[in-house]
């Protein structure tokens, strides 16, 4: 059904870009919504990727499968990373549609930037996003930026912790039950 939607989005020319985004979140250790602003002047085919993905509802109810202490949560795999699928899997998909390339920026990885994820390939970023918990200024100019959180860092800091090194989200994750574009 999402690749449905998705489709239909993309042939009509996908949504208008918006200036930012709605994100509800649920679970054991976060609930409420942050709002978010993003930077279409600074990634305008990230923020398109992701307004289109949110406009078709393929980020609702997709987890947080990686969170890491005092650096950031990861979220947007809308391959396998819905509720009720495989968790072993999720953070190793995306969408249905191309990889995008690298829109690097002199803009900072402070807390609440969001920036796009990707493989070890720059140009391979598709569909999820972290949110920083605290500033990383090792991702700059490797990573890039697509907005910031504007309301809510106190949702965000409630998000489920992972465990280990990589951060893996054991038994429930929290997650985004509802992503809505905002103009």
């Amino acid at each position: 059904m999402r690749k449905l939607v998705l489709a239909t989005a993309i042939l009509a020319g996908g949504p208008a870009f918006a200036t930012g985004l709605e994100i509800d979140i649920a679970g054991e250790g976060a609930n409420g919504t942050i709002t978010v602003d993003l930077f279409e002047d600074v990634a305008p085919l990230h923020v398109e990727r992701i307004t289109t993905l949110a406009s078709s509802g393929a980020y609702d109810d997709v987890v947080f499968h990686r969170v890491i202490d005092g650096f950031m949560a990861q979220t947007g795999d809308v391959e396998f990373g819905g509720m009720g699928g495989d968790m072993r899997m999720a953070g190793r998909g995306g969408s249905d549609l191309p990889d995008l390339p690298a829109e690097f920026s002199d803009l900072a990885f402070e807390r609440g930037v969001i920036g796009m994820a990707r493989a070890q390939s720059p140009d391979s970023a598709n569909s999820q996003f972290f949110i920083m918990f605290e500033p990383g200024p090792f991702l700059n100019g490797q990573y890039t930026v697509v907005g910031e959180v504007t309301d809510g860092m106190d949702v965000v800091d409630a998000i489920k912790r992972g465990e280990g090194q990589n951060g893996a989200v054991i038994g429930q994750p929290d997650r985004m039950s509802g992503v809505r574009v905002t103009e």
